[in-house]
């Protein structure tokens, strides 16, 4: 069984205007760095729950990975590990969401352009968050001096250029359905791992 991994020019003609998403791997996979829950102010928390509970929402039906891949997601990358900071896990990918994203400039929460799992013991995927993520480019051209976020949580710039050569884009991991001890939104997941991955989509 192998997983399915686009080479980059297939992958660049299936994104065409989003521009080549290709492995969004190890450390280059950054995203914004947020201060454990501990350390936020109540403001701070209470919007972090809010919008952790609206992708909770949004994703929920997804705890049946079936459904995610009914529903046009797709595993592209494998499983996204890191050398020491634990793993992101494996990236389901709406291609038609991603495009849509960067071609309308608006950044829905119930419309994730990827939910991530992470390969259990007993061989099936665990629903671990989703990451909300648009291209540089086209969001700078229609929303000048304005990055993204949702309800209140900044995305992260990923800049170019970059060991993948990839554009510049804007990301954000949100783990709404395992606490990671290091915060809502930041990268790695300290007790997410890709021990258990057979390689299977």
């Amino acid at each position: 069984m192998k997983v399915r991994r686009l080479p980059y020019p297939t992958l660049a003609l299936a994104l065409m205007s989003a521009g080549p998403l290709s492995a969004l791997a190890q450390d280059s996979h950054s995203h914004l760095s947020t201060a454990p829950a501990n350390e936020l102010s109540p403001d701070q928390k209470s919007r972090a729950s809010a919008l952790l509970s609206k992708v909770r929402e949004a994703t929920e039906r997804f705890q049946n990975v079936e459904v995610a891949k009914a529903s046009g997601y797709e595993l592209l990358f494998g499983c996204v590990s890191g050398d020491s900071a634990g793993a992101m896990g494996l990236h389901y990918v709406n291609l038609t969401i991603l495009n849509s994203t960067n071609q309308s400039g608006v950044m829905e929460v119930d419309h994730p352009q990827i939910v991530i799992y992470e390969p259990t013991a007993d061989g099936q995927l665990r629903l671990t968050g989703a990451d909300y993520l648009v291209y540089a480019a086209p969001w700078d051209k229609l929303h000048p001096g304005d990055p993204p976020q949702l309800m209140g949580q900044a995305f992260h710039l990923f800049d170019a250029p970059n060991r993948f050569g990839l554009p510049a884009f804007y990301t954000l991991h949100a783990w709404a359905w395992k606490d990671n001890p290091n915060g809502a939104f930041v990268n790695w997941h300290p007790n997410v791992s890709c021990e258990q991955f057979t390689g299977r989509p």
